[in-house]
């Protein structure tokens, strides 16, 4: 394995870990799963605020209910493979910036 592939696959591992790691902790914190609801409540600061948390905790969100989908509303293969896909790009660009963000502060070399 390269060393550019290698450096992907764990951006992607980063970027769930990281999603699933901030979806737990707000359903911990407020007892109710996060969804993407949280941006409906029209214009206050709260919904200015789940814009950031949304955008690392998607990969998480969109997985959860696709899988919920798959099996509750017997979805079709091609819709969960199109969100999977979706999902692992997402959680890439985000693991990839998590990485940089850390370098950029030097905790890691």
């Amino acid at each position: 394995m390269s060393p550019d592939a290698l450096n992907s696959f764990l951006s992607l591992c980063i970027g769930f870990a990281l999603a699933g790691a901030l979806a737990s902790g707000y359903q911990a914190l407020v007892q109710r799963p996060a969804g993407f609801g949280l941006l409906q409540e029209g214009v206050a600061p709260k919904t200015f605020a789940a814009v950031p948390f949304l955008v690392f905790a998607a990969p998480f969100i969109i997985m959860r209910n696709t899988l919920r989908g798959a099996r509750i509303e017997r979805r079709r293969f091609e819709f969960v493979m199109m969100a999977t896909v979706l999902a692992g790009f997402w959680s890439l660009m985000s693991g990839t910036f998590f990485l940089m963000t850390l370098r950029a502060a030097g905790v890691l070399a």
